[in-house]
């Protein structure tokens, strides 16, 4: 039996969705990026024409009503993505989510059991699981060419002026109302996916925070 078209809406068309996300939508057999939605209407419209995406909204619940829309793509930073989240999977969408997927393990834990009573399906946007070098690294990893793995260390650094940041407002991933935690919530969680995603669940784990003086950063 063919696989069912899958109907993308995407809710927050921003600069994520303009390269990566977004235009792969149409790139795919058996699927179709039909609508769009941003809070500001003009840029909702513009991103529709330039991508020829058939329709746009600027209202997050009209686009959900679109019975249409079977996938909804969550692109908003993550104080939103519960809420929009929550609400595809009752109108019985499933739902791809950027990361991380919610603020903290709280709103996690309460979209796992949404997920678990609807009929939708939820995926987090961890889309370097199927990069080739990736699957290079993992391929080599289960089949014992690098020898027994004892030690893995994984560096991650970030500018403190970082391209990333958007000029035209303040940075929303510095702010842990809006980001959950700053840049670590904002990158790490790739890295971190990797890291399952190669090794396992880990048996046990701990943390610490270091405190970089501004000047010296």
């Amino acid at each position: 039996m063919d696989n069912p078209k899958i109907v993308w809406g995407i809710i927050g068309c921003g600069d994520v969705t303009e390269k990566k996300s977004g235009p792969a939508f149409n790139r795919i057999n058996n699927s179709q990026l039909m609508a769009v939605m941003r809070r500001d209407a003009a840029k909702a419209a513009d991103y529709a024409k330039r991508h020829q995406v058939p329709l746009w909204y600027s209202d997050a619940d009209d686009l959900l009503d679109n019975i249409d829309l079977n996938a909804i793509y969550v692109a908003t930073p993550p104080s939103s993505h519960l809420a929009y989240a929550l609400s595809a999977l009752r109108k019985g969408k499933s739902v791809y989510v950027e990361k991380p997927v919610t603020l903290n393990a709280i709103e996690a834990e309460s979209l796992l059991a949404e997920v678990k009573s609807s009929n939708g399906k939820l995926v987090v946007a961890h889309y370097r699981r199927q990069l080739p070098l990736f699957l290079k690294v993992k391929e080599l990893v289960e089949n014992g060419e690098i020898g027994q793995l004892r030690t893995v260390q994984l560096r991650l650094w970030q500018s403190r002026t970082p391209d990333l940041v958007t000029k035209s407002g303040g940075d929303w991933r510095t702010d842990p109302a809006v980001s959950g935690g700053g840049y670590f919530f904002d990158l790490a969680p790739h890295q971190l996916d990797l890291m399952l995603y190669f090794f396992g669940m880990p048996i046990s784990y701990d943390g610490f925070s270091l405190i970089q003086d501004r000047d010296s950063a």
